[in-house]
């Protein structure tokens, strides 16, 4: 079976084929993975919904950490049986299910049948937020929790004169081009990876009735590191847009292309550019009901 678009992202296409940009992802993945099960508290003996699971880097992480089960919740078939096989080779297969559904209608998952909740970098894709979140009150138990982590892709500069934090000035007319083929793939007032900020989860949580509620927000406003050329080049953001060496086929002149080579490598390897990011860890729990109330 073909790879679908998901799948194929995650196993190359977010890397460029550069194995040190696939070490450091993994670094930085490690991390966000510590992060997301340490605000959930995760205890031994609970139920952990991973939704959009990817390759099961936070539900296996809950496995780690006592987790009696973990569903592991994704749109792609791909993945969700990637992670089957991961499961049955670590013998935990006993302690896992596999539900193929998407973060706004989780209605595979009973509600009030799960202790904890986790994303990351899923609700970026998703239009309707808001009934993600609902959906995740929705399957929590009272007293559960949800913890998430989301890219602030707002934060990010998004001008005909930057691509990834380098200085297209010079170039400004190729860069329009460059930028047309994006755009009309995710039209900025439109995109859902752009339509939210930190602000705008916090009042979501509010809005589905979560309480007591938690965010930190992390910036970096830091010079690029030097890479080379065919990792930045062939690498794809997200799953949805071509990498940069398709966009210019796609949009540009061979001359055209040349000049903008020429214009932008010697940036990219010598890491002369500004590195822009905002992540948003988002923590908080499903009010038990009053004593004394019914059920």
């Amino acid at each position: 079976m073909a790879a679908d678009e998901w799948a194929e992202w995650l196993a190359k296409r977010r890397f460029g084929g550069d194995p040190e940009v696939r070490r450091r992802f993994s670094e930085q993945l490690a991390r966000v993975r510590d992060a997301v099960l340490d605000n959930a508290e995760l205890a031994g003996g609970e139920t952990l919904l991973d939704v959009g699971c990817g390759e099961g880097l936070i539900g296996f992480g809950a496995l780690d950490r006592g987790a009696s089960q973990v569903i592991f919740s994704d749109i792609s078939h791909e993945l969700l049986e990637l992670c089957e096989e991961a499961a049955s080779d670590l013998g935990v297969s006993d302690r896992c299910r596999f539900v193929r559904a998407v973060a706004d209608d989780l209605a595979a998952i009973d509600a009030e049948s799960v202790d904890i909740v986790t994303t990351r970098s899923v609700l970026i894709y998703v239009d309707d937020k808001e009934s993600a979140f609902g959906e995740f009150v929705r399957v929590l138990r009272p007293g559960g929790r949800i913890s998430v982590f989301e890219p602030i892709n707002r934060f990010a500069q998004r001008t005909d004169d930057f691509w990834a934090g380098y200085d297209l000035s010079n170039v400004r007319e190729i860069s329009k081009k460059i930028r047309a083929v994006y755009d009309a793939i995710q039209p900025p007032d439109g995109d859902p990876m752009l339509d939210f900020d930190e602000r705008d989860l916090l009042d979501l949580a509010e809005l589905a009735g979560l309480f007591p509620i938690h965010l930190r927000l992390e910036a970096e406003v830091v010079p690029s590191e030097a890479e080379s050329w065919e990792g930045f080049v062939n690498r794809a953001g997200n799953p949805r847009i071509p990498t940069l060496a398709e966009a210019m086929t796609q949009a540009l002149t061979s001359d055209e292309a040349d000049r903008l080579i020429r214009h932008l490598r010697p940036l990219v390897e010598e890491g002369k550019g500004t590195w822009r990011m905002a992540v948003a860890y988002l923590w908080a729990s499903k009010p038990q009901p009053p004593a004394g109330s019914a059920t």
